[in-house]
């Protein structure tokens, strides 16, 4: 898939936010179906994926920077790295929570072919794979009722892409500890659909109770959800945010994840349980199990079962690839020409 071009073997591509909005519009299918790849060919162990570096803050809690360097070979054969800072404290700026940078390199030479704002892509690959997994862990059962708890950015994609892989929704049930963002969170949901109830709840218990998938996406550092009791039996949540739920919640229900040795890092309700036990046999198996056909996408039709996906750098590759190949197609985004220096051996010296 990597798209090696000698006419620009001295060039890079610098594809800005807006640019990639453009280019993804109307393309959630090819999005969906490229996150499927992408997973599958990880489950092959066609990739490199080391752990994430996080870079903290003396004086901060939430506030971090992180670099998820990769490489997914298959189809897609691309090789990168994503520089993303998450900053809750910009909400209140007006400004968004995440900041990213994602630099696409060469397979063959290793130069970089692309430099590409990062938190469009981080979204909708975030959204995807939440949608994906209640696609696939919902299996053959109609999906009716969906609730949200967290009312940003990536709650929203996440919509989007559900919509688009169960168009049989009927009702979205919202709630975040801010009504205002719940509000706006609406609006915002009613120019993807008109034809969906939205309705906005006062406590998360509610949404757990009328719902048959929910999505939790907070910027919690730590559990704060510790008694799931209100949910239906069979119900799924996407734990995207992966700090909500207390490690006994995690003990207690079927858990599947995007990569097992990931997620059991830096904090989250899966790590914690893992530290509870001094095992990880409370994990099912990852997500790309159930996508090639190795594992079945419900262990028990009457137990809640939760996707943490701890988000991984391969993701972002395979949607940053997409966009580098629309750009070169479509001549969108600046070209950065003789971005490298000359060989030494052609310099003047001084």
């Amino acid at each position: 898939m990597e798209n090696y071009n000698t006419s620009n073997i001295d060039n890079v591509l610098l594809l800005k936010g807006d640019d990639i909005i453009n280019l993804f519009k109307n393309r959630e299918q090819d999005i969906l179906d490229l996150v499927k790849l992408t997973y599958k060919i990880h489950g092959r162990g066609d990739s490199t994926l080391p752990h994430s570096s996080f870079l903290r803050f003396p004086d901060k809690n939430k506030e971090r920077i992180i670099a998820l360097p990769a490489y997914l070979g298959g189809e897609i054969n691309t090789a990168g790295i994503k520089w993303i800072a998450s900053f809750p404290g910009n909400l209140a700026r007006g400004m968004e929570r995440a900041s990213a940078i994602l630099i696409i390199n060469s397979t063959e030479t290793g130069r970089p072919q692309a430099i590409m704002e990062g938190s469009v892509i981080s979204a909708k690959r975030t959204a995807a794979s939440a949608a994906l997994a209640a696609h696939f862990l919902r299996d053959r059962q109609s999906l009716v009722t969906v609730g949200l708890i967290g009312c940003g950015l990536i709650n929203f994609e996440t919509v989007r892409f559900l919509l688009k892989v169960r168009p049989e929704i009927e009702t979205l049930f919202l709630y975040d500890v801010s009504l205002e963002k719940s509000d706006q969170f609406k609006r915002k949901c009613q120019q993807l659909s008109q034809n969906r109830e939205l309705v906005i709840l006062d406590n998360p218990d509610d949404v757990f109770k009328h719902s048959s998938v929910i999505a939790l996406a907070t910027t919690a550092s730590q559990p704060h959800i510790v008694d799931i009791s209100a949910c239906q039996s069979d119900s799924i949540i996407l734990h995207t945010s992966l700090r909500d739920l207390s490690p006994e919640i995690i003990l207690s229900v079927d858990n599947i994840v995007d990569d097992i040795d990931h997620v059991c890092r830096a904090q989250t309700s899966i790590h914690l349980a893992e530290q509870k036990t001094g095992n990880r046999d409370f994990i099912r198996c990852p997500l790309s199990d159930i996508l090639n056909g190795v594992a079945a996408p419900r262990q028990n039709n009457s137990q809640i079962a939760v996707f943490s996906p701890f988000g991984l750098g391969v993701l972002d590759l395979a949607l940053g690839q997409l966009a580098y190949q629309l750009a070169d197609e479509t001549n969108v985004g600046t070209r950065l020409t003789s971005f490298f220096p000359v060989s030494w051996l052609q310099r003047e010296d001084e």
